[in-house]
C-alpha cells in the first residue's frame, strides 16, 4: 500500500470493480464497464468514443486474456475486426454493471495526480510553414485574382 499515508487510505475502486466483475460473471451475466476517456492512462480506440465515454464488454468470452491488475484493467479486444490493446485505469471506471439486468454500481471518476516528468506528449508539434512571401510585380490587378467563371445565373422569359 505505497499510495496510502498514515492519515489516508488507497482507493477502494480496484477492490470494488474486481468484486462486481466476479459477482456478475459468477451469475452468468455479461459485465460492462463505462469508461471516462479523459482520465490519464486510458487507452481505447477513440473512434468508438461518444461524449468522452466508452462502454466496454469485459466478459472473458468477449476479450482476450483480461488482467484486473492493481492499477488498471488490461485486455485485448476486436473493434471493427481490428485487434486493439485496451488499458483502463480504475480511476476511469464510472460504472460496472450486468448487460442483461443493469445490476451493478456507479463509481466516482478519479483523476490521478500525475508528475509532469511522467507525462508523454502524444500531440505532434505543428510543422513549420514552408510558405514564404513573394514580392508583387505590380503588373496584375486585383481583379485578376478573382476566379473567372460564368456570370451570375438569371432567368429569361420566353413567349
Amino acid at each position: 500500500m505505497d499510495d496510502a499515508t498514515p492519515n489516508s487510505m488507497s482507493s477502494n475502486k480496484p477492490y470494488l470493480v474486481k468484486a462486481f466483475y466476479e459477482w456478475i460473471s459468477d451469475n452468468d451475466l455479461t459485465p460492462y464497464i463505462m469508461v471516462d476517456v479523459n482520465v490519464y492512462g486510458v487507452l481505447v480506440p477513440m473512434s468508438y468514443v461518444a461524449d468522452g465515454q466508452i462502454v466496454l464488454n469485459v466478459a472473458s468470452s468477449a476479450v482476450g486474456t483480461i488482467a484486473l491488475g492493481d492499477k488498471a484493467i488490461e485486455f485485448s479486444a476486436r473493434f471493427g475486426g481490428k485487434l486493439e490493446h485496451i488499458t483502463v485505469p480504475y480511476g476511469a471506471v464510472g460504472a460496472i454493471y450486468a448487460k442483461e439486468n443493469g445490476a451493478g454500481t456507479s463509481l466516482p471518476i478519479e483523476h490521478p495526480i500525475v508528475d509532469e516528468d511522467e507525462v508523454v506528449d502524444v500531440i505532434p508539434e505543428k510543422p513549420k510553414s514552408t510558405l514564404s512571401s513573394v514580392a508583387s510585380t505590380g503588373s496584375e490587378t486585383e481583379k485578376s485574382n478573382k476566379p473567372k467563371g460564368k456570370s451570375k445565373a438569371s432567368l429569361k422569359i420566353i413567349k
